[in-house]
């Protein structure tokens, strides 16, 4: 049996006796079901659910897992044609998490639950009333306007189904603003008394449409004459009991016992008495307030001054992903939840007590599916017994009695400014339920002085726990939809095959076409004029390398070699991205070494999810920064928060520092904030961000190459006689270059390899969320080791990583290799290079790095500075 204290006494059986209630139905339907007096005009008693998680601490597996057996229950019912188009809605605030959870049992079905809260940037798609409750409207506020609009099948899940008032107010609303032909109704349990049975099915008639009911058990409630009259008496009663006996934490008080019957027969043998207090708060001891059982003794009983603060844990939430379903949660933000997830856990199970052998997980109203999905997975973590419930509006009394379903209640006032007015909120058979640690899990509007003040949540949970933990979710508020007026003077991005050889749908080029303009010098030559003149070195191109066939054959090997490796670092970072920082990014590519990785990213996400991504490249100039006018045209076609950068590889971190140095100008000068600066890389070798596929040092083959590997697309140009002040940086694309052409064909071996590391992709995803990937920086300490171990005495002169050497070798002036000792294949086509322009490789047994490049400072000291430009010395 499945209670509250897990005794053999139905927790029913003390409403039962006293108002001759009755459930009759299915065997099991007493192990869901207890029974509960409420302050209410309309309904006296509570059918109160042990497996909901709201009044009653449950193992989160078993709340979950309720959820998820009725949404696949839904699924066999529609099939997987009508499932995959159905909507799921749950009803505030009892069964926001019920129904997040059976959505994610039909599969791919988005999510929307009714809300009390109102949101001003968010125009209501529907309301409707639930007549019975202590707070009966529903607001729904979806993000995207079109969420309930479609002829999929809407299902609606509530916790209980006793008349149908609700269901039919929800569905004669909705019905007349988005028409359709099936409607599927789930509850945990269907309470229907004979005169309800039909009404449904007339409903249904009446509006041409089909309806299904779904329930995990069925029966109805038996209610004697007068019940209701009764109830209020016993609630009058108890009331002024307490008031009588207001300084005492617990007193017996005798009830009127009715003739016992039905259900209750079952489980209680005898009459039951028990206490039945809520003391008032100033005149007992602090922790009294709300709970029927004895005070607490113990060193956290003391007074509120003297306990410690609740422990506050950073959860690390995924940037931008909603905390529930109050505006929309769609599968890709199911699938970013899923992947942190075991991060998220990791991080409470890390802040626990080493001692806690008994845990709650405490959600907060609507805040149901979050604190579950958070609950369930430290359930498999912790070493501890973990329990999870919410905190509640509803008002209901509590019976220290084994047949009573709510043991104990904790009062504490509303703390997050309710649209309806300050109130008193309620946390269920927490009081005297030996919790060790509490979690309590809130929304960020809830993380208010009402929270922590002395009479607050927080202070209350520490009178009945010995530590508590405040775990707060960022409530997810939707932007405003406006489309802003596009800038006259920024035109579209450039697109293949007119610019270009990726397909046009691979990728759009903020950038404008030099292709006529003659830019390109030897590479001495260049550099020479570079330093005599004090020019920058975004102000001319070198001479394209022409790979040598014995060179393209060993690209051809190292992309063999290493597509699955690729492949597998293309998965983890995409899937990271998606988790953290949006559900559909826009992926800006730092041209061109990122923007075969924005491709992978792209194909990745189409792949794995069936997202179709935008994807653009832009310019970014070591001492310039990034190209503003391609900031604002983003800016005007997308939101910059979902706006991430993507590059190759990380070598010391300079371009990582100069976009977020550029980012900052940006905001300073234009007023646009919103883009975040952090660059997602294939791979991150410097240790200088927290989004990457892998942190080793190891050949990506793109590096081997320039633009035969890139699209036919020249580095970027920044010449102020080319490039006005409203114009986007330059580039060449180089037709003539065709014939040697391999951009796609990257792509394609790399993209090839997805099917067959796609479980190794996520088990990588899993290790690296849960991971310590802080940035180290320790490749910029280790390259100014280098500098000065050799002399060099310029950390812009040393080049680290297998990408930067290979760099150094195709379009500078090398001075020496330096290869760690043993490194292997990866290091084939630098030996080659270097061989062809007679560099010396260095072994060094203690290299933080595969190799790394040094620059010869008679050239490139001043073409290379930190500013880009030359230094006469």
């Amino acid at each position: 049996m499945i209670n509250a204290v897990n005794n053999p006494v139905w927790s029913g059986t003390w409403v039962a006796e006293r108002l001759g209630v009755e459930l009759v139905g299915d065997d099991k339907l007493t192990d869901l079901l207890g029974l509960a007096l409420r302050r209410n005009p309309r309904r006296a008693h509570l059918l109160v659910s042990n497996v909901l998680g709201k009044h009653v601490p449950q193992s989160p597996s078993v709340v979950y897992g309720y959820g998820i057996a009725l949404g696949r229950r839904v699924r066999e019912l529609l099939g997987a044609e009508e499932a995959a188009r159905a909507v799921v809605l749950g009803y505030a605030e009892t069964a926001t998490g019920l129904g997040h959870s059976v959505a994610d049992g039909v599969g791919l079905a988005p999510y929307l639950h009714s809300t009390r809260r109102p949101v001003d940037s968010v125009a209501p798609a529907g309301g409707f009333e639930e007549s019975h409750s202590h707070a009966t409207s529903h607001l729904l506020l979806p993000e995207d306007p079109a969420l309930l609009v479609g002829d999929g099948p809407l299902v609606l899940v509530d916790d209980e189904f006793s008349t149908g008032n609700t269901v039919l107010n929800t569905i004669r609303d909705l019905h007349g603003r988005y028409l359709r032909r099936r409607y599927v109704v789930v509850a945990l349990v269907d309470m229907r008394s004979a005169a309800d049975l039909g009404r449904l099915e007339g409903f249904a008639r009446e509006i041409d449409a089909r309806v299904d009911l779904v329930a995990a058990a069925t029966g109805t409630v038996r209610l004697p004459a007068g019940v209701l009259e009764r109830g209020q008496e016993l609630v009058a009663r108890y009331e002024a009991e307490s008031a009588a006996i207001g300084s005492v934490s617990s007193a017996a008080v005798s009830w009127p016992v009715a003739p016992r019957g039905g259900a209750a027969n079952r489980h209680s043998p005898a009459p039951l008495e028990g206490a039945a207090v809520e003391a008032g708060f100033s005149r007992t001891p602090p922790g009294a307030r709300g709970t029927a059982r004895q005070a607490p003794t113990g060193p956290h009983s003391d007074d509120n001054r003297n306990r410690p603060l609740p422990t506050r844990v950073d959860l690390c939430w995924p940037r931008g992903l909603p905390d529930g379903g109050r505006h929309g949660f769609t599968p890709s933000h199911r699938a970013r939840l899923e992947n942190a997830l075991p991060a998220m856990a990791a991080r409470l199970a890390e802040a626990l007590p080493a001692d806690a052998r008994r845990v709650l997980v405490l959600g907060f109203e609507e805040l149901m599916y979050t604190p579950l999905r958070l609950a369930r997975e430290l359930e498999q973590v912790a070493d501890a017994e973990v329990r999870y419930s919410t905190t509640t509006r509803s008002p209901v009394l509590a019976v220290d009695d084994p047949g009573y379903a709510i043991r104990s209640r904790i009062v504490f006032p509303a703390h997050d400014d309710p649209a309806d007015g300050p109130g008193e909120r309620y946390a269920y058979n927490v009081a005297g339920a030996g919790f060790d640690a509490v979690v309590a899990v809130v929304d960020s509007a809830a993380d208010t002085p009402e929270l922590h003040a002395p009479d607050g949540l927080l202070a209350q949970l520490a009178a009945h726990a010995p530590h508590v933990l405040l775990a707060v979710v960022p409530s997810y508020v939707p932007e405003p939809l406006y489309v802003p007026e596009r800038p006259a003077m920024l035109p579209e991005p450039l697109r293949g095959p007119a610019f270009s050889s990726y397909p046009p749908e691979e990728v759009g080029w903020l950038l404008q076409d030099l292709s006529d303009v003659t830019l390109e010098a030897p590479t001495e030559e260049r550099e020479e004029a570079i330093q005599s003149g004090g020019a920058h070195y975004a102000e001319s191109l070198p001479v394209e390398y022409q790979p040598s066939e014995q060179y393209q054959e060993l690209f051809h090997a190292a992309l063999e070699e290493s597509a699955a490796r690729l492949a597998l670092a293309v998965g983890a970072v995409t899937e990271i991205v998606l988790t953290e920082r949006s559900p559909r990014p826009v992926l800006v590519s730092l041209a061109r070494a990122g923007t075969p990785v924005g491709v992978l990213m792209r194909r990745w996400a189409q792949f794995r999810h069936g997202l179709d991504l935008p994807h653009y490249a832009v310019s970014i100039v070591r001492g310039r920064g990034i190209d503003a006018n391609a900031l604002r045209w983003l800016a005007a076609h997308h939101a910059p928060s979902d706006v991430v950068f993507v590059d190759g590889w990380t070598g010391k971190g300079a371009i990582t520092r100069e976009l977020a140095d550029a980012i900052e100008e940006f905001e300073a000068s234009d007023g646009i904030t919103g883009f975040d600066p952090e660059i997602a890389v294939l791979a991150d070798p410097g240790s200088c961000v927290r989004t990457y596929g892998t942190r080793e040092d190891f050949l990506i083959p793109s590096a081997c190459l320039n633009s035969t590997v890139s699209g036919l697309i020249s580095r970027t140009v920044l010449r102020a006689d080319l490039v006005g002040p409203h114009d986007f940086h330059g580039a060449k694309f180089y037709r003539e270059l065709a014939g040697a052409d391999v951009s796609v064909d990257f792509l394609d071996a790399v993209a090839a390899r997805f099917p067959e590391v796609a479980d190794a992709v996520a088990t990588q995803v899993k290790e690296l969320l849960s991971g310590d990937r802080e940035p180290t920086w320790e490749g910029w300490a280790a390259v100014e080791r280098i500098s000065e171990e050799h002399g060099i005495h310029d950390v812009n002169l040393v080049k680290p990583g297998v990408g930067e050497t290979t760099r150094v070798l195709l379009r500078r002036v090398p001075w020496k290799i330096l290869a760690r000792a043993g490194a292997g294949a990866d290091l084939d086509h630098v030996r080659l290079l270097a061989d062809q322009r007679g560099v010396p490789v260095e072994e060094v047994a203690e290299l933080p790095y595969t190799c790394v490049g040094l620059i010869h400072p008679k050239y490139t000291r001043g073409a290379t500075g930190a500013d880009g430009k030359a230094v006469n010395v």
